[in-house]
């Protein structure tokens, strides 16, 4: 069975801190795990595949849910640095 990739709880988290009192740093960390047991579960998918207990349809999947995973969290990072830098270049 293919999961979906959900990336709208993500944004839904973020748009609701003040609700939740949960912090940008807390999901942003969360998130973040989340990416890491993906990248974990994506190698073990491949070592399955090598000794023939998973077939190369739940292999790319994994690989394929780790990658976007690993892409948001990089465009996140890229934009928090790039707010910073626009921050810093203010003149007060």
């Amino acid at each position: 069975m293919i999961d979906r990739v959900e990336i709208s709880p993500i944004f839904n988290r973020i748009e609701n801190i003040e609700k939740k009192d949960e912090s940008f740093r807390e999901i942003f960390k969360n998130y973040l795990l989340k990416v890491n047991t993906d990248q974990k579960m994506a190698d073990e998918m491949i070592k399955k595949f090598l000794v023939g207990e998973a077939d190369i349809h739940q292999v790319m999947i994994a690989l394929e849910r780790a990658e976007l995973s690993f892409q948001l969290m990089m465009q996140v990072r890229n934009k928090l640095i790039e707010a910073y830098q626009e921050i810093m270049r203010m003149q007060v």
